[in-house]
């Protein structure tokens, strides 16, 4: 296979995974939660970034069912992202949520899904990656 149909392959996984949902983005580090937004956006989701925890749970407390997706990094000040999922999931156990993390010996996938959390990405995030997994726990979350 050559370069130009393995990009061909990658461009076409990634529209067939785009959506118009609403999508909360929580990532202390700026220009990763930039970056994950812009991903987002392109692919048609409306996207409410967060850079800070606290902000993002007061923004989902303020208005639950406007969002219909959570990602968090994992690795924050003042609520790490597994507490984040926690906090959220209390508030509305049926809101997805994906974790996004870098090595991490606080949770791994299987932590992470008894806790309720639906993905589990590791970074650096990937387009194709994020994109996947967001369409693929939308959808599950529609069929359940």
């Amino acid at each position: 296979m050559n370069k130009s149909s393995e990009i061909t392959i990658v461009d076409n996984v990634a529209k067939a995974a785009t959506g118009t949902e609403s999508i909360l983005l929580v990532d202390d580090e700026v220009s990763v939660a930039k970056l994950e937004g812009q991903i987002l956006s392109r692919l048609g989701y409306q996207v409410t970034v967060k850079i800070n925890s606290k902000d993002a749970l007061n923004a989902f407390k303020k208005n639950p069912e406007s969002f219909d997706l959570v990602i968090s990094d994992m690795t924050m000040p003042n609520i790490t992202g597994d507490q984040l999922a926690k906090e959220i999931l209390s508030i509305n156990p049926n809101i997805p949520i994906l974790i996004c993390t870098g090595f991490s010996e606080r949770i791994n996938k299987e932590q992470a899904e008894m806790i309720g959390v639906k993905g589990f990405l590791m970074k650096p995030v990937v387009k194709v990656d994020m994109a996947q997994m967001v369409r693929k726990v939308l959808d599950e979350a529609k069929n359940s």
